[in-house]
């Protein structure tokens, strides 16, 4: 049914587009559409940085350094490291024009197995898990107002994030340009509430309020160890900055617009990050800023009373603006891996009405649920997270490996190699400084979860265990009929 019905569109657009017999014979190919252009790329990557933390909890940052100065230093510095990063995600994704982020880059560079484990860490830990936690502290943010004076219950909070990722994923899986769409307007939204919490910390520092900038390097705590860890907080704010390497395949033109993208889009990140956390100084000291809980809605009871409610809604959108983005793209990792044979071969499916990689985008959500049940998982989220940082360190460094090993690929964009040295260098110092700083067991887990994809990859990639064909087959079929999905591969008329 699915194929019959792509035949009959495909052979309708031929014949008004190209004016051809719609009994053409040419192969025809079922693929994601370049949908996504330059002003979409760039909300795409504002409004996946910018979430929640830069409102939550910028004192993690501030804890490790202890003044102000260091704290805004490290805040520039961070932004400086992921246009770092993103630059040689550039280079990267116009050198290899795949969607799935870091994957291909690995599978091009060292094969398939750092491109499996990759894949195994990110769809079923890294990235479902940062889903779920925005979308719980969206549902934190839109239940507080109905619960003044107090917490709201956990299984409200838990049930309304549940809500919004469904609805996200249904979003996304219905139409590329519906999930660009809401993804410019969450982007606008939070830019908004960006723009009070600025224009309102120059307006106090134009009135003087300058106290807490005085002695700004006094009592700081300066080790190898305090900024490493800053930067491992400040760079989980800043998450996000690769996203639009995961849908280089929608990318309009994307020699231009990715790079474009990430010039103007992170550097305009920073810009606000710095300029919001200069804005909660001048209302709050440093201790006054580790005491609260909330440092945006603080600052909001502070300058913006009796309109402070204004904050916590467009914290809401914020969050779930970052949500949508996290979602469009890494519904596009699980496309790629099960196009790649390194998940089930249905995650790599195509909406034949749609043009939208619906399984892949309901597995990420579906997974993203699931970690929602458990009580606390933001511990949970802070062991694995540097998981991530291996993983950018060694795309980067496969960036450096083809340097030398794929002299032969066309490289629009060519930037100067001392910039991947520098954070592959910094990668490394990330990965290290919570397991020296603060050696726990937990991290020997994290190691091991990574490492027991191998069994996987053996089992299932190497050997081609497949599961029992009366069991697979007919799931495949239900969910191809159920979806209206077929594969993304050559169908002939």
């Amino acid at each position: 049914m699915g194929k019959e019905s792509l035949r009959k569109r495909k052979g309708e657009n031929n014949g008004k587009e190209d004016g051809e017999s719609i009994q053409s014979h040419e192969p025809q190919t079922m693929n994601l559409q370049k949908q996504v252009g330059l002003i979409s790329g760039i909300c795409m990557i504002v409004g996946t940085i910018i979430g929640s933390g830069i409102f939550v909890s910028p004192k993690s940052v501030l804890a490790n350094v202890g003044a102000v100065g260091p704290c805004l230093t490290i805040w520039a510095a961070c932004g400086i490291l992921a246009t770092l990063g993103a630059l040689c995600f550039a280079e990267l994704g116009t050198m290899i024009t795949k969607s799935g982020g870091e994957y291909p880059y690995l599978m091009e560079a060292f094969g398939p197995i750092p491109a499996f484990l990759f894949s195994w860490t990110s769809l079923l830990v890294t990235k479902p898990s940062s889903f779920a936690i925005i979308c719980l502290s969206f549902a934190e943010y839109a239940s507080a107002p109905f619960y003044p004076g107090c917490d709201p219950p956990q299984v409200v909070i838990k049930c309304l994030a549940a809500a919004a990722i469904v609805i996200i994923t249904i979003v996304n899986s219905l139409s590329v340009k519906l999930g660009s769409y809401l993804q410019n307007f969450l982007t606008a939204a939070k830019m908004i509430i960006v723009t009070i919490i600025i224009v309102s910390g120059i307006v106090l520092l134009a009135q003087g309020k300058t106290e807490n900038f005085e002695d700004s390097f006094k009592d700081s705590k300066i080790s190898v160890s305090s900024i490493s860890l800053a930067f491992y907080n400040g760079l989980w704010a800043y998450d996000g900055w690769n996203q639009l390497n995961y849908i280089t395949e929608e990318l309009k033109n994307p020699y231009r617009n990715l790079p474009l993208s990430i010039i103007i889009g992170i550097p305009l990140v920073t810009v606000c990050y710095v300029l919001i956390n200069i804005s909660y100084f001048t209302v709050m000291t440093s201790t006054e800023l580790l005491q609260s809980q909330a440092v945006a809605v603080t600052f909001g009871d502070r300058v913006l009373y009796p309109a402070s409610w204004i904050v916590p809604l467009f914290v809401a959108f914020s969050a779930i603006g970052s949500a949508n983005g996290t979602c469009f793209t890494a519904g596009r990792l699980v496309y790629v891996a099960g196009r790649e044979g390194h998940m089930l071969k249905v995650l790599s499916y195509i909406s034949v009405k749609r043009l939208t990689p619906a399984p892949a985008i309901i597995f990420y959500g579906a997974i993203a649920i699931i970690y929602i049940i458990p009580g606390d998982i933001d511990t949970l989220i802070n062991y694995f997270s540097f998981a991530v940082w291996i993983f950018y360190g060694l795309t980067v460094l496969a960036l450096i490996v083809m340097r030398f090993t794929r002299k032969e690929l066309r490289r629009p964009i060519r930037i100067p190699i001392i910039i991947p040295v520098i954070v592959t260098l910094v990668s490394i110092l990330l990965v290290l400084a919570p397991i020296i700083s603060a050696p726990e067991l937990a991290y020997l887990y994290c190691v091991l979860f990574i490492l027991s994809g191998l069994i996987v990859y053996v089992l299932f990639v190497h050997f081609k265990f497949n599961w029992p064909q009366k069991i697979s087959k007919p799931i495949t079929m239900h969910l191809q009929m159920l979806l209206e999905v077929v594969p993304a591969e050559d169908i002939t008329e």
